[in-house]
């Protein structure tokens, strides 16, 4: 019985003593990627704080005079405060084609889960075959689409493309496939409710995680998008902040020194909404499963 005793002690110290291995190196990685991905930021924030000089002559680490205040002046009066005016149409593209987008996501998605009609099953595999094809494969047949009804040019080149997302009706049918139970539809129904009422009083309430997920990558997609921009808009008027700092950069050899800290400066601007979008919607993923179960 003692032998035994002695035993289980042992077994239970190696165990705990192997969990508490696992959890350092497990510290020990979570650290050493979230320096990783944090040096680019870091670098960020202090060559935005620098002048032209500077960038090249002090640490890539470290202030040397700081000119932030500067720098943030003359970005924003720079070209009569064209990147303003980039900022804008950047939020119009991303927030308002990610707005657009979850609700066709939702419903699509829901729609292919809850429902079954004729072509179910080949509508869901082309929608993940579109998973997998890169965007820029389609930017060139956008782009000739929209010059055959003469959109080329305009808002609506850069938004339309962007209102169809193939992985957010597929992650809407996965999660409303999942966490939205048939009984609770059923009773819906029973009480005289039609299938739009609840569509958006129980099932886009108990999606909703799951459409704070698909606006986040859709807007993150949509905000950083370039290449279609580029070969949809030739008003710079109508840029977003990837085209127009990147035009910034091919100006010739003395200019583009001289804009250096405005596109440094700019782009720590334009990550902001990014890291505030991450923050805002932490608590959709947080919330469960069960919300929405109870519907007014």
């Amino acid at each position: 019985m003692a032998s035994n005793a002695l035993s289980n002690q042992a077994t239970t110290r190696q165990r705990r003593s192997g969990l508490q291995i696992t959890r350092v190196a497990l510290y020990v990685i979570a650290g050493a990627a979230t320096l990783y991905f944090l040096f680019p930021l870091v670098w960020l924030l202090m060559a935005s704080t620098k002048n032209n000089s500077d960038l090249y002559t002090s640490s890539a680490f470290w202030f040397a005079h700081f000119n932030l205040v500067a720098n943030l002046q003359q970005l924003l009066t720079y070209d009569n405060g064209i990147y303003l005016q980039w900022m804008g149409n950047t939020f119009l593209y991303a927030f308002g084609s990610a707005s657009l987008s979850i609700l066709i996501s939702a419903l699509a998605g829901y729609a292919l889960a809850k429902f079954t009609f004729p072509g179910k099953k080949l509508i869901f595999n082309v929608i993940v075959c579109a998973v997998l094809v890169p965007g820029t494969v389609l930017v060139l047949p956008l782009y000739l689409l929209m010059s055959s009804v003469h959109l080329v040019n305009t808002y609506w080149s850069v938004l339309l493309p962007s209102l169809f997302s193939a992985f957010g009706i597929w992650f809407s049918y996965i999660y409303a496939d999942a966490s939205i139970p048939r009984e609770l539809l059923e009773a819906a129904r029973m009480d005289g409710a039609g299938e739009l009422r609840i569509f958006f009083t129980v099932g886009l309430r108990l999606m909703s995680p799951a459409l704070a997920t698909v606006f986040l990558f859709h807007f993150v997609g949509v905000w950083n998008s370039f290449f279609l921009p580029l070969m949809m808009l030739s008003n710079e008027h109508l840029y977003p902040l990837s085209v127009g700092l990147y035009l910034w950069n091919q100006v010739g050899t003395d200019a583009t020194y001289s804009l250096t800290n405005l596109m440094i400066t700019g782009s720590l601007l334009a990550a902001l909404p990014i890291v505030l979008s991450f923050v805002f919607l932490q608590r959709y993923w947080r919330s469960g499963l069960s919300l929405g179960s109870i519907v007014g």
